[in-house]
């Protein structure tokens, strides 16, 4: 079994979204397409931001970083991507990763 599940990934993600509000993310594609964006930005050599990360797969560390909160999925009504805690850096839908 996959932890944490797309459901629980869903709940994290859409966790501040309002009442009335249209969620951030809608489907499970939305998770897969934001983790293996950001598992791309680790294999090029980004740092992970969850701790014990040095032993884990890309994947894994993007999805912790997904569930703990430290990347977030930008929604319809702005630009398409990713924002990283504590940082500017927004990787959208047209940027892709040599």
């Amino acid at each position: 079994m996959i932890h944490p599940s797309y459901v629980e990934l869903m709940k994290v993600v859409n966790n501040t979204t309002e009442v009335g509000e249209e969620p951030v993310v809608n489907s499970r594609y939305s998770i897969v397409i934001a983790a293996s964006k950001r598992a791309r930005q680790l294999i090029a050599g980004d740092e992970p931001m969850v701790a014990r990360a040095s032993g884990k797969k890309p994947l894994s560390a993007a999805v912790q970083e997904l569930y703990e909160g430290k990347v977030k999925i930008l929604g319809e009504d702005e630009e398409l991507g990713l924002v990283m805690e504590g940082d500017d850096q927004i990787l959208t839908e047209e940027q892709t990763i040599d």
